[in-house]
C-alpha cells in the first residue's frame, strides 16, 4: 500500500535569517503581514450529535505563544471543541480558525501547522520509538536531511534520547506520553493540541510531563492549548476557559479567577445537613450547597466566622474545614457544583442518554 504524505512545507531560511515555511502566512511582526496576532480563534461554534448539543456556541480566541487550557469535567465539550480546532469533527455551525486558516475550509493547511496529542495513546508499540518518529516525518513529508536531527532534538527534549531504539510496547505510561508530544513537535508545528495530556499518570509522572511541556514551550516558542479537569494543571497556564455543559463559563487568568471568588471556602459536616443549610440561609443570609457530602459555603476572612457560626448556627458541628480560594472553588462558584460533582452528574446523565443506549446495542 502506497504511503499518503501530506507533504508538511518545512521551513527555511529567509532573507531576515528567520525559518519560515513556505505557502503559510506571513508572521505577525513582519511587514505586510497577512496574520493577525491570534493563533486560534472560534466564534459561535456548535457541534451536535443527534439531539445532543456537545458544544453550544462557544467564542474565544488564543493569542501567539499563550498557553491557553480548557477546564472542565468529563463531558463538558472539552474534547469535541479540541477536535474541531484539528478538523477531526465538522462544526455543525460556528466559525474556527487556527493559524490562520479555517478548520473546514482549509482543512489540509491546518493539519499541516499542528501537532496533536490524544487522550489514548496512538503510537505503534512494535515499532521504536525511533522508528514511530521516523513514520511521522515521513507522514508529513519532513526532508530526510532534517529527520535524523529532528529526531534527536526532540527525544533529548522528552528524555528520551537514551530509550531511542526501545520498542515502545516496553514503555510505561508517562514514557509514551512524552514520546506522543515528541512526536507531535516533530514537524515544527505553529501551534500544539494537548487532549488531556496526563489522563491516567501518578502524580509524580504528571509533574514530569508538565516539566517537559514548560521547556519545549520555552525552546519551540510555538502556542500550546490544552483541555483538563485537574485543577493544579490548570495553574500552568497562561488563561483558562471553564467549560461547563457544552458551554464557557467564564475565562481569564488563573489569578484573576480565583481573585473574582474573592472569599474563603467553608465546609461543614453535621447530623443535619438540610438544617445546617436552612440556618445558615435564615441566620446568616447564605446560600449554602451540597458539595462532596458536606455542606459549602464562602464567607470573607473565614477564620474569623467560624466561632459565630459554633455559636449561633443551632445545629450540631462535626467538623469544620476552611480554605482559600482554588480554581475548583472558582468552578464551584460559576456552576454551583465542584468539577467533582458535574463528573459524576454528567456520567449519570450520558449512561440513561438514548444516544448512549443506542451506542451500546
Amino acid at each position: 500500500m502506497a504511503l499518503v504524505r501530506l507533504r508538511y512545507p518545512w521551513s527555511v531560511p529567509s532573507a531576515t535569517g528567520r525559518r519560515e515555511i513556505p505557502g503559510a502566512p506571513a508572521r505577525a511582526d513582519e511587514a505586510g503581514s497577512a496574520e493577525s496576532e491570534t493563533a486560534i480563534e472560534a466564534r459561535d461554534l456548535v457541534r451536535r450529535f443527534g439531539t445532543i448539543d456537545a458544544v453550544r456556541g462557544v467564542t474565544f480566541e488564543v493569542a501567539q505563544g499563550e498557553t491557553f487550557g480548557f477546564l472542565g469535567p468529563n463531558g463538558a465539550g472539552k474534547s469535541t471543541t479540541i477536535s474541531m480546532l484539528c478538523t477531526l469533527l465538522t462544526p455543525t455551525s460556528g466559525i474556527a480558525r487556527v493559524a490562520g486558516y479555517d478548520v473546514v475550509a482549509d482543512r489540509a493547511e491546518v493539519r499541516k501547522r499542528i501537532g496533536l496529542v490524544f487522550q489514548d495513546t496512538t503510537l505503534d508499540d512494535y515499532l521504536t520509538a525511533q522508528e514511530n518518529l521516523r513514520f511521522h516525518a515521513e507522514l508529513y513529508g519532513v526532508p530526510r536531511s532534517q529527520t535524523g536531527p529532528r529526531i534527536d532534538d526532540v527525544l533529548e527534549m522528552v528524555g528520551l534520547a537514551d530509550r531511542r531504539g526501545s520498542l515502545v510496547r516496553t514503555f510505561s505510561g508517562g514514557m509514551k506520553r512524552r514520546l506522543e508530544i515528541a512526536r507531535g513537535l516533530l514537524h515544527s508545528p505553529r501551534v500544539l493540541f494537548l487532549d488531556e495530556p496526563t489522563v491516567g499518570l501518578d502524580p509524580q509522572t504528571r509533574t514530569h510531563i508538565w516539566g517537559y511541556i514548560g521547556e519545549l514551550r520555552k525552546r519551540e516558542a510555538i502556542t500550546i492549548f490544552l483541555t483538563t479537569h485537574y485543577m493544579d494543571e490548570a495553574e500552568h497556564c497562561d488563561r483558562i476557559a471553564i467549560m461547563d455543559g457544552g458551554q464557557i463559563v467564564v475565562e481569564d487568568t488563573p489569578e484573576q479567577l480565583k481573585a473574582s471568588v474573592g472569599r474563603d471556602r467553608v465546609q461543614i459536616s453535621t447530623p443535619d445537613d438540610e438544617a445546617a443549610i436552612a440556618a445558615l440561609r435564615e441566620r446568616f443570609a447564605l446560600d449554602a450547597t451540597m458539595s462532596e457530602g458536606m455542606v459549602a459555603f464562602y464567607v470573607a476572612h473565614g477564620e474569623v466566622f467560624v466561632p459565630r457560626l459554633f455559636a449561633e448556627l443551632g445545629v450540631p458541628i462535626k467538623s469544620v474545614s476552611i480554605a482559600r480560594p482554588t480554581l475548583d472553588d472558582v468552578f464551584m462558584n460559576y456552576t454551583g457544583r465542584t468539577i467533582r460533582d458535574a463528573e459524576a452528574s454528567g456520567s449519570e446523565r450520558m449512561a440513561a442518554s438514548p444516544w448512549m443506549r443506542a451506542r451500546r446495542r
